[in-house]
């Protein structure tokens, strides 16, 4: 089976796995674990930010993130198509009562005009209780639901200016920044160094099997460190898990540019078939979403009977991720399966289907 679902799917290597067994380890929770404090030491250093703390998944790092930074009752401002608000399970409003307010991208990029336009101007004579009070700007880079693109340094470095001068806190989910540094050759740092916190993630991309860290300065990180142990993240020898984290941020970063080489291969291969819609403009990182003639959840099972498995997304919608653990031959193999199950299984096109994101 060709897995393209996400690269969280990856397994860890036999390394990865060596590493794991052999990790020193403590209690996290009382914060004595000597590998987690490795790890977390690590990330903050390389993204420019004075603490970390260390975290399962990415959408609890996130979801700490937006209620460190907020009280309820607060708007955050956010890209309508971003993780944060289509796939946490409504965790900002459930976990920190704040209300989201979605901002349509281009290829998941928003402007600083939309963000002025957005928050309107304030004047005297309006009550300033009656809105919900704007408190923070969050961006996604790589932007998984734009089809994993990459935010241009110089338009992100405006947006979070911006930000700032409407009194905005900044939170970037870098879940896949990893990625976004290696389609664009700019390091993770220069990234980062606008935001007031990041969340990045070992598990997408880099092969760890869990895992995920946010950054920011120390005051706010033993902030955080409360709300993650509310959230139910305190672990206890996790440093088995942060030696894989560690692992793979030495050994397999170096590897991402394969993966984005490898999703233009795919992209490009499926932009010629009949029944087959790419916007390869979109086509960023290691991320392909394209469109199908047919219902996408039979074009799913279809190409499931056929070895390869994908994600369908909405009537027309699919998306193919390329990871560490697939071959040059899988990719061959993929584009042959999903041109011959479009053309082999043909429907009227759908509207909308060329162009989009």
């Amino acid at each position: 089976m060709i897995d393209l679902r996400s690269d969280t799917v990856t397994k860890p290597t036999p390394e990865m796995r060596e590493v794991m067994a052999n990790a020193v380890v403590g209690d996290d929770v009382y914060a004595d674990d000597p590998t987690v404090n490795e790890l977390e030491a690590v990330v903050a250093d390389m993204l420019g930010k004075e603490a970390a703390v260390f975290v399962p998944t990415g959408s609890m790092s996130n979801q700490i993130a937006i209620r460190t930074h907020t009280e309820p009752g607060d708007l955050v401002v956010i890209e309508r198509r971003a993780h944060i608000v289509r796939s946490e399970g409504g965790g900002g409003a459930a976990l920190s009562g704040v209300t989201m307010r979605p901002l349509d991208g281009v290829h998941g990029v928003f402007t600083s005009e939309q963000i002025t336009d957005t928050l309107g101007r304030r004047h005297r004579f309006n009550p300033m209780t009656l809105p919900s009070p704007p408190t923070l700007l969050c961006l996604e880079n790589t932007h998984n639901g734009a089809g994993g693109t990459v935010w241009p340094l110089d338009a992100l470095r405006d947006v979070c200016e911006t930000g700032r001068d409407h009194g905005l806190t900044l939170h970037l989910d870098g879940a896949r920044l990893w990625h976004a540094s290696a389609a664009s050759g700019v390091p993770e740092r220069d990234f980062a160094e606008p935001f007031d916190t990041v969340n990045v993630c070992f598990s997408k991309g880099l092969g760890a099997p869990i895992g995920s860290a946010l950054v920011g300065e120390r005051p706010f990180i033993d902030r955080a460190r409360r709300f993650k142990q509310q959230f139910g993240g305190g672990m206890r020898q996790a440093g088995v898990v942060a030696a894989a984290a560690l692992h793979a941020l030495e050994h397999h970063r170096s590897d991402l540019r394969v993966d984005v080489e490898r999703a233009t291969r795919l992209a490009e291969g499926l932009a010629s078939a009949p029944g087959l819609y790419v916007n390869l403009a979109s086509v960023q990182s290691n991320i392909v979403r394209f469109q199908v003639d047919m219902d996408s959840g039979a074009f799913a099972d279809r190409c499931y009977e056929r070895g390869v498995y994908m994600l369908p997304n909405g009537d027309h919608g699919m998306r193919a991720v390329l990871h560490r653990d697939l071959d040059e031959g899988d990719v061959d193999a993929a584009i042959h399966v999903l041109r011959e199950v479009a053309v082999n299984h043909p429907s009227p096109e759908p509207a909308g289907a060329h162009g989009g994101d």
